[in-house]
């Protein structure tokens, strides 16, 4: 095995470890919330806990499916308007769908090279983080972080509970 296999192997090693890792914080951040708390708004701009789950699935097929692979798989349920974070759909069907969705983007992440131009067109205002399929995983973990850093302030705001999700 070549140097330069051993570091690129060590960097999809890394991105997936640390993208996971983001992934794992969400769904142990909400998890034990009842259904009440997850449709609950508890900041001004209205945004759920459940609805932000349902956005981060919607990330996560966008830059994987979309822009990664060029094709996007249907969706379980009609569309929503996704920016407001607010689901209607079913607990179980939001996060079975946030799990599923994980697992098809790291299917196609490990059958990308992180070198690799991807295939779909981004919205003209995000080409930036297409440049290639690292610039795209990169932006995945900026934006589940981001997102578990919000949920992490809506349930200490729900119920008291901080330190949650692995660390």
């Amino acid at each position: 095995m070549s140097t330069t296999t051993t570091y690129v192997d060590a960097e999809f090693a890394g991105l997936a470890t640390f993208l996971t890792a983001q992934r794992e914080s969400v769904l142990a951040i909400v998890e034990g919330l009842d259904e009440a708390a997850l449709r609950k708004a508890v900041v001004p701009s209205g945004w759920t806990p459940l609805g932000m789950v349902e956005h981060l699935c919607g990330a996560e097929r966008y830059w994987f499916q979309h822009v990664v692979r060029g094709q996007m798989d249907p969706r379980p349920w009609p569309p929503s308007d996704e920016d407001a974070f607010v689901s209607e759909q079913p607990v179980e069907a939001v996060m079975a769908f946030y799990r599923a969705t994980c697992t098809l983007s790291d299917e196609i992440m490990r059958a990308t090279s992180l070198e690799a131009r991807p295939v779909g067109e981004p919205h003209p205002d995000l080409a930036h983080y297409a440049a290639d399929v690292r610039t795209v995983v990169l932006h995945m973990i900026e934006e589940t972080a981001r997102h578990a850093g919000h949920l992490d302030i809506a349930r200490e705001l729900l119920d008291g509970s901080t330190g949650l999700g692995p660390r």
